[in-house]
C-alpha cells in the first residue's frame, strides 16, 4: 500500500477548505430565493389576514412592506499541523482544525404611512383594472362584487356604518355578465384620444341566440343603447346610454367587505367587542374561522386577543377569493415606492 506523505495530506485539507470557500456564493442562490420567497409570500399573507381581523374590531390596519433583503456570507477555517522529523516512535504526526461559517442577513422594513399609506389603501382601484381582471379570465360575478360600489346606478351591498344589502338589478347583473364572459361575448380595449386614454367595452351577441338574450339583458339593466361599443367610466351613474360607470372600491373598502366574513365568536358580540357580519350562506367572499385552539390545516391563520383565525385550506373558493384580495393590492398600488435603504455590507 502506497504511503502519502504528511504534508500531502495537509494540502489536500486545505483545497478542500478554499473550494468550499469559492462555491459558498453561487450555492446559496437558490436555497435563499426561495426560502425569503417562500418566507415573505407567507407573512405577508397573515400580515393581511391579522389586517382584516382588526378592522372586524374596529383597530387601526399597519402594514409594513420588506423594502430589501440584503445576505452577507463569510467561512473561515483553520489547519494545525505538527511532526517530529525524523519520525520517532514518539513523534506521531498530528493535524487539527476548525471550520466556521456565519450569514448576517440585514432586513429592512418600511412602513405604509403619509402618502403611499393613503394612496394604496383609500383610492379607489381603476375601472379599467377591473376588467382587466376579467378579460385576464377571473371570473366577472366575483370580481365586480369585491371591487365595485355600483355599476350604471345599481348598487352592491355594503359594510361598515353604510350597511346595506345589494341591489337585486346588481346581483342579476353580476350574474349575467358571468354568463357572457364564459361565452367569451366581452371585450375591451384602450384607446389614444386628443384628451388621453378611454377605455372602450364591446359586447358581442351574435354568437348564439342565448349569448344575445344575455346582452340584451345586459343593456337593458344598465340602460345603454343596442351599440357595439360603449366607454368605461368612473362614476355611480352613467352620463349618456354610451357609457358604463363603474364606481369602484378602495382597498379599505375591500378589507372591510372580507372583514364581515369572519366567523367572530359570538361572545364577543353579546359583549359588544365587534359587530354581526355577514351571516354563511349570504354570498360571502370568503369564509374566515375563529378558534381558541390553533388550527391543523390552514391555508393562513393568526392569533388575535386570545383567538385564532384562519381561512381553511381545503376551502377552495375562500383560498381563491384570498389570493385575489392579494392582487388587488397590487391594483390598487399607485404612488411611488419608498427608495431602498443605502447599505454598505462588508465583504467578508
Amino acid at each position: 500500500m502506497l504511503k502519502r506523505p504528511f504534508g500531502f495530506h495537509v494540502a489536500l485539507l486545505a483545497t478542500a477548505l478554499l473550494c468550499g470557500c469559492a462555491t459558498l456564493g453561487p450555492q446559496s442562490i437558490p436555497r435563499d430565493r426561495q426560502g425569503y420567497s417562500s418566507a415573505i409570500s407567507d407573512s405577508w399573507k397573515e400580515q393581511t389576514l391579522l389586517n382584516i381581523v382588526r378592522l372586524r374590531y374596529a383597530d387601526a390596519p399597519m402594514f409594513l412592506d420588506v423594502s430589501s433583503i440584503v445576505a452577507s456570507y463569510s467561512a473561515e477555517g483553520q489547519i494545525d499541523a505538527s511532526a517530529t522529523f525524523p519520525p520517532q516512535d514518539s513523534g506521531t504526526p498530528s493535524i487539527g482544525g476548525y471550520g466556521r461559517y456565519i450569514t448576517k442577513p440585514t432586513i429592512s422594513y418600511a412602513p405604509l404611512t403619509g402618502d403611499k399609506f393613503t394612496q394604496s389603501l383609500l383610492r379607489p382601484i381603476a375601472p379599467a383594472s377591473v376588467f382587466q381582471m376579467i378579460q385576464a379570465g377571473y371570473p366577472a360575478d366575483f370580481i365586480i362584487g369585491a371591487t365595485t360600489r355600483a355599476i350604471n346606478g345599481h348598487y352592491n351591498r355594503s359594510a361598515g356604518v353604510n350597511a346595506r344589502a345589494a341591489d337585486p338589478q346588481f346581483v342579476q347583473l353580476t350574474e349575467l355578465l358571468r354568463r357572457v364572459q364564459r361565452a367569451e361575448g366581452l371585450g375591451m380595449r384602450i384607446e389614444r384620444r386628443e384628451n388621453g386614454e378611454a377605455t372602450v367595452l364591446f359586447f358581442r351577441g351574435d354568437a348564439s341566440p342565448q349569448l344575445a338574450e344575455d346582452v340584451a339583458q345586459v343593456r337593458g339593466l344598465m340602460g345603454i343603447r343596442p351599440s357595439p361599443e360603449f366607454n368605461l367610466v368612473y362614476g355611480a351613474t352613467p352620463r349618456n346610454d354610451t357609457e358604463i360607470a363603474l364606481l369602484t372600491r378602495s382597498m379599505l373598502e375591500i378589507l372591510l367587505d372580507f372583514a364581515n366574513c369572519i366567523d367572530v365568536p359570538s361572545s364577543h358580540v353579546a359583549e359588544g367587542r365587534t359587530f354581526a357580519g355577514y351571516a354563511q350562506g349570504s354570498h360571502r367572499l370568503a369564509t374566515i374561522h375563529s378558534g381558541a385552539q390553533a388550527p391543523a390545516d390552514a391555508y393562513t391563520a393568526v392569533r388575535y386577543r386570545d383567538t385564532w383565525y384562519w381561512v381553511d385550506d381545503r376551502d377552495m373558493a375562500s383560498k381563491r377569493a384570498f389570493a385575489f384580495m392579494m392582487m388587488f393590492f397590487s391594483l390598487a398600488e399607485t404612488g411611488t415606492s419608498s427608495p431602498a435603504p443605502v447599505l454598505t455590507i462588508g465583504a467578508n
